[in-house]
């Protein structure tokens, strides 16, 4: 019989940090860059994040309080997702400081603006994978008995592609030699993706 640690997330976990978003990891991270209806650009990195659709290509991000990517997001419809790799850890994380509206996070991270094709906020130039996305839906969560949850989850379908050819092989593009970072869990866990990280299988037929 395994010696197990269970418990009610109602009733606490007992232990001495949350162990909830570290079991269900590592996560991609959510790096969005927005803007609001004044122009005002937002950077910031979110862990709750993912791809959910192919057809349209969705992807979604949640928030754990109504910040001001939520918020720019709801009043221009557009954000973009950018790919936050191992070089660009460092200014990654100086993106997720607690700063004022006015603040623009490419400014403290040294990061550079790369212009959009269909959408008005700017991709970081750095990154070598980048998603342009219109705004399909924000839902506020909710638990098992109805009562909202002081989270948003924001979906955007994917209007285009950007992706550094270098990172493309024989048409495949090629996941770990971009060696992306994604989020574990205590407060400052992450992993890297690495090609001898790597292996296959094939789905049964």
């Amino acid at each position: 019989m395994t010696d197990l640690h269970s418990y009610e997330p109602v009733n606490g976990h007992g232990l001495k940090h949350d162990p909830f978003n570290a079991i269900v990891g590592p996560r991609p991270i959510g790096w969005i860059s927005s803007c609001d209806a004044n122009g005002n650009v937002n950077l910031a990195p979110y862990s709750f994040f993912n791809a959910l659709c192919y057809k349209p290509p969705l992807i979604g991000f949640a928030s754990t309080s109504w910040k001001d990517t939520v918020g720019n997001v709801q009043a221009t419809g557009e954000f973009v997702w950018n790919l936050v790799t191992m070089d660009l850890a460092q200014a990654m994380n100086k993106t997720s400081a607690t700063v004022t509206h006015e603040v623009d996070e490419f400014t403290i991270s040294g990061l550079t603006k790369l212009p959009s094709q269909l959408v008005k906020p700017p991709r970081v130039a750095e990154s070598p994978v980048t998603f342009e996305c219109k705004l399909s839906q924000i839902i506020q969560l909710q638990g098992a008995d109805g009562a909202k949850a002081d989270a948003w989850f924001t979906i955007g379908e994917v209007v285009a592609v950007h992706i550094d050819k270098r990172l493309i092989k024989d048409g495949v593009y090629q996941t770990a030699q971009a060696h992306p970072i994604l989020r574990a869990g205590r407060r400052g866990d992450y992993f890297e993706v690495r090609p001898d990280a790597m292996f296959e299988m094939e789905r049964p037929a």
